[in-house]
């Protein structure tokens, strides 16, 4: 779950792994949300994230929106394949506004691969 977090300044880092799911979704909130209120900016590794659903995806949005509504800016970078799926699945590829890199197997595929 929270792999590795590092407050300098208020600028937090975090990091998060694993299967983010239903399953952990309170251990993984108890974990997580409790950091936002050191932060002046958050930077989200999802690089290790092997699975995530909608419980904790909407952790994450929820932790945007409150950063957010406090003027301190999220950007989540790394993200994995199962990251990338979730936000493609619901149509959010762009609400947190972070450029997304796709995986070497998807790219220069066209519309009918």
């Amino acid at each position: 779950m929270v792999k590795a977090k590092r407050v300098r300044g208020g600028k937090c880092n975090m990091a998060l792994s694993g299967e983010l799911t239903i399953y952990n979704a309170a251990a993984f909130k108890q974990e997580f949300m409790p950091h936002l209120e050191k932060c002046k900016s958050l930077v989200i590794d999802l690089s290790d994230v092997s699975e995530i659903d909608t419980s904790c995806f909407q952790l994450l949005m929820q932790a945007k929106l409150e950063l957010e509504s406090q003027s301190k800016p999220v950007q989540l970078v790394g993200h994995s394949p199962a990251v990338l799926e979730v936000l493609e699945l619901y149509g959010q590829e762009y609400f947190f506004g972070d450029p997304l890199v796709l995986p070497a197997d998807d790219v220069g595929r066209g519309a009918d691969a």
